[in-house]
């Protein structure tokens, strides 16, 4: 499968800063890759290189097969860019806006008219079209941003922290529509702050920071290197018993709180796992008060993979 987007070797340096240094992304025809990393670790960076509004200090990159240093113009036409920012002239309607999207991008007016009236529907914003845009509820605006951001049915996006400021409605919105994209053959490049949102539609996640790309592979992949998933026992009392009875069930140390009262342990098969715990702590007359298994997120991964502290900002 052809890569629509290839990076090699990407740095920028901002005065003492460290941009990038040294970054490889690849991007498969028709696939969505997920770019994770912490504030400052170069995501916006490089997306600004890829979509031609900074130039690299060194590396190269290829976008639809062109090349964003001597080809920009090309490049722009191939692209669609959803910015964290919103790029609307907000003393036009909605409709006016995306038409004049449109236009821009060569569309004959009755073309544009009749892809901007589908957008409006696509994302909810048919009562406001003919609204001055100044008038817009930020979700809105946002949505509007995305919607012009495909105006040109553009073979690559890049869809900058898409879902920022949107209501769970809008944003599972948003999700069908990106994925349906990808269906018709769409490639796109997503950087999100929401680490659930990759988990559900990424192909491929890449990881970075501090300017370099610290992990990439799929979702699953990633995931594996927390360890897999863990049984967790919340005990009533401490008792040391337990160990030795979850001991057969588990694949490696159990790990228990300060109290011990908390167990974790690594377990490779979980299936049925937790009734045969509770039915053999029961049988050792040890009184649980909650036990599950946890399933490894992409949250997880970030964690271990940049050793910070997650919050919402932390991810953006």
């Amino acid at each position: 499968m052809a890569n629509m987007i290839e990076a090699r070797g990407l740095t920028k340096r901002f005065g003492e800063t460290q941009a990038l240094a040294g970054i490889d992304l690849n991007v498969p025809a028709g696939t969505i890759l997920g770019l994770l990393g912490p504030n400052g670790a170069g995501k916006s960076t490089a997306l600004r290189i890829m979509t031609t509004l900074t130039i690299p200090d060194s590396g190269s990159c290829l976008v639809g097969g062109f090349d964003v240093l001597h080809e920009a113009a090309a490049v722009r036409r191939t692209i669609g860019v959803a910015a964290q920012d919103a790029t609307l002239d907000e003393l036009l309607t909605g409709r006016e806006n995306l038409v004049m999207v449109g236009e821009l991008g060569r569309m004959r007016r009755s073309a544009a008219k009749n892809r901007a009236e589908a957008l409006l529907v696509e994302f909810d914003l048919t009562e406001a079209a003919d609204r001055v845009v100044k008038g817009y509820s930020g979700g809105m605006k946002r949505r509007l941003d995305l919607a012009a951001s495909m105006m040109t049915r553009p073979p690559i996006l890049f869809l900058d922290e898409p879902t920022t400021g949107l209501d769970p409605v809008s944003r599972n919105r948003v999700w069908a529509i990106v994925r349906e994209l990808v269906s018709e053959g769409v490639t796109v490049l997503l950087t999100t702050q929401y680490l659930e949102e990759a988990d559900q539609l990424a192909d491929r996640v890449a990881v970075i920071d501090r300017g370099r790309v610290i992990a990439d592979g799929t979702p699953a992949e990633l995931k594996r290197v927390t360890g897999g998933a863990q049984l967790e026992v919340t005990l009533s009392q401490a008792d040391t018993r337990s160990r030795h009875v979850l001991a057969p069930m588990v694949e490696g140390e159990i790990i228990a709180s300060s109290d011990g009262r908390h167990l974790r342990a690594p377990v490779s098969e979980t299936r049925g796992l937790v009734t045969r715990a509770v039915r053999a702590l029961d049988e050792a007359n040890i009184d649980v008060e909650d036990i599950a298994v946890h399933q490894p997120s992409l949250d997880d991964v970030f964690l271990r993979l940049t050793d910070k502290k997650l919050t919402q900002k932390d991810a953006a």
